[in-house]
């Protein structure tokens, strides 16, 4: 399996911890003995990622850990915290050390999309699930700091939440590197997917061409409307979404499975198949091809019933319509 199974329209891009605690040479991190060089090395990555999501539409979601000090819950452990193994508790509430690194500050500027979190888990006691579920999420490519501690918390939550996990490994760095390569044989082993960021740009804009992407519905042509109407819901079992005007003025019956049934055939055998209707990605660049190749533009590109839309001709004479339902053309 690969990435290229994933519906791009069901994706976001999750950034972890991109903070100076974490990241910066003078953070909790850096002043505690760590090599953060690693962790600088993603913030490139990291950066192009949130560029290729932003331009294919996708939501970037950022997440901060932000810590108290004291903690009355974790006071209450018997055994050291990992807070106790650093100079200094990392990523306190309204210090510097919390704050996104100036290197992507610009980037997460949205709140609605910044998700802040207690402990490892992006998921744990935080909003993230219900702002994925509101965001129509399915898969989630995950990126940021640490890789043995909050990614693949995030990783392992995501997973038994089952979501498609896409980890973009050199966008992610570890405390150690000697622990990266047991990491990523362990999440491709039983949590999800590896790849490179440029494995992944390289699928956004592929899956972001110009193309049709599945039916959306068919219209077909009847002699006996309401004998085929009762065939299909009392016999098939179809549902009436609705009873309509079809744009020439007959009788039209739109079910819920996709199927429109038009009256009026005066065929001696089967009635036609009037009109095919997928939905589609990028309809400006559909329309341009189809008129680069010669082929006719019936009508649009423009506002129609389930979208951005453009109906085309082909070959034979049948009328497409091809629309695009993303917010961004909303």
């Amino acid at each position: 399996m690969t990435i290229e199974a994933i519906d791009p329209s069901q994706a976001a891009l999750l950034v972890i911890d991109m903070q100076n605690a974490f990241c910066h040479s003078e953070g909790t991190l850096g002043i505690s003995g760590v090599d953060v060089a690693p962790a600088q090395g993603t913030i490139e990555p990291v950066r192009r990622l949130v560029r290729a999501f932003n331009d294919a539409h996708r939501p970037v979601i950022w997440t901060r850990q932000v810590h108290l000090d004291p903690d009355a819950a974790r006071a209450r452990k018997v055994l050291a915290s990992h807070t106790s193994k650093r100079k200094q508790v990392s990523a306190l509430s309204g210090t510097w050390d919390a704050a996104f690194i100036d290197e992507v500050a610009d980037l997460a500027t949205d709140p609605t999309f910044v998700v802040t979190k207690h402990r490892f888990g992006a998921f744990y006691e935080t909003r993230l699930q219900s702002l994925l579920d509101m965001l129509g999420v399915q898969a989630l490519f995950i990126v940021g700091l640490t890789a043995n501690a909050c990614v693949e918390t995030t990783i392992r939550e995501a997973y038994l939440r089952d979501y498609d996990v896409v980890a973009v490994t050199d966008a992610i760095a570890s405390v150690r590197p000697q622990w990266i390569e047991t990491a990523h044989a362990v999440w491709s082993q039983y949590l999800g997917e590896l790849a490179t960021s440029d494995q992944v740009c390289g699928w956004l804009a592929s899956a972001s061409r110009p193309r049709a992407l599945k039916v959306h519905h068919l219209a077909l042509e009847t002699k006996d409307l309401e004998r085929m109407t009762s065939f299909y819901v009392d016999v098939l079992g179809f549902n009436v979404r609705k009873r309509d005007t079809f744009r020439d003025g007959r009788d039209l019956v739109v079910t819920e499975q996709g199927l429109g049934l038009v009256g009026g055939s005066e065929r001696n055998g089967p009635g036609a198949l009037e009109h095919l209707c997928f939905s589609a990605c990028d309809v400006d660049g559909l329309a341009k091809r189809v008129r680069d190749a010669g082929h006719r533009i019936v009508r649009g590109p423009g506002d129609g019933p389930y979208g951005y839309t453009v109906y085309v001709e082909d070959p034979d004479g049948n009328e497409v319509e091809l629309f695009d339902a993303s917010p961004h053309h909303l």
